[in-house]
Order: structure tokens, then sequence, then C-alpha cells
């Protein structure tokens, strides 16, 4: 077999992760309706990834966020997003770079995606290439007075209904 100079795994990838952040920005403008909720899983120790001491402790490698009813400060840019959900009763905002998000799913819709993650190929004593939200500072964006959200927090997302999401994996399309 040739050998893939262009890196059409990386480009399926970048194209799919795009599908998630159209979802979020969709959800940032419009809020999200009907049956529509997305889980996000992500690694929680990832470059550019915040989260609290707490949840780090508590998911030390992955962790699942639900957005359905009570969340706050959604924020979408090319590189990662960020939303205030409520952990142990306290508005928590955590940041999330798109290159971290392992899963996504809309049960609501029977939709799903899972992602390689990049970052966790490579070894850990190897040096990191800067993520590109830590290359810009971000901009602290004015905490908002909403009411305090509540999430829940998850491993995997459970069946509704009965029904399980739909998900995708590449690997099954991938040439070996």
């Amino acid at each position: 077999m040739a050998k893939d100079f262009i890196g059409y795994d990386n480009l399926v990838d970048d194209a799919l992760r795009g599908v998630v952040r159209a979802a979020l920005a969709h959800a940032q403008k419009k809020g999200l309706v009907a049956s529509h909720h997305f889980y996000l899983t992500f690694k929680t120790h990832d470059p550019g990834v915040e989260v609290p001491d707490f949840l780090r402790e508590r998911y030390p490698d992955e962790m699942t966020i639900v957005l359905q009813n009570q969340y706050s400060g959604l924020e979408v840019s090319d590189d990662e997003f960020e939303v205030t959900l409520s952990f142990q009763k306290l508005p928590t905002t955590i940041v999330v770079p798109f290159a971290a998000v392992t899963g996504f799913a809309d049960p609501g819709v029977q939709f799903g995606l899972q992602f390689k993650n990049a970052s966790a190929a490579v070894p850990q004593n190897a040096p990191a290439e800067v993520a590109p939200s830590a290359e810009k500072p971000r901009q602290k964006r004015k905490a908002e007075s909403l009411p305090a959200p509540a999430a829940r927090e998850q491993s995997t997302p459970p069946a509704e209904k009965g029904e399980t999401p739909q998900v995708v994996s590449l690997d099954k399309f991938r040439k070996k």
C-alpha cells in the first residue's frame, strides 16, 4: 500500500470536529430545541483544557459533560469552546479545545461521533506541540449573572427509552 503523504485520516478527523464545532455554534446562537442535547467527552489533561483541580482528580483521564437544560455562557471559537456548568452546586466555567474532544453525541436524534485523540499518541516525555489555543491568550469574558446551571456528570451517555445512539467510528472505514 502506498504511503499517504496528504494525511487523509487527519483531514477527515478535522472535518468531523467541524461538525461538533458547527453544532455547538448553532446551540450558542439558537439554543437547544426539542430533544437535542449534547454529550461531549474530552481528555482532561490535554493542552488548553481548563477544568478545576477537583474535576481533574475525579476524572483523571476523560470526562463527559452534558449540555441540555441548564448551562450558560456557551462560547464557541475556531479552536475551542467554553461553557459554564454547575458542579457541586458551584457555577464552573470549563474550556475545551476541539483537539481534546474524543466523543460527541446528540442522543435526541441518535447521532454520535468518536475521535482518536492526537495528544494521547504523544509519549509523556516527548516535547508537546503548543496547542493553537495556547499560542494566543484568550480574552477573559465578563462573568454573566445567570442562575447557577446544573450538569450531569457521566462517563458514558445513557440509553434513552431503551435506544442507544449510533456512534460512527472511522476505524472501520480505514484500510490497514
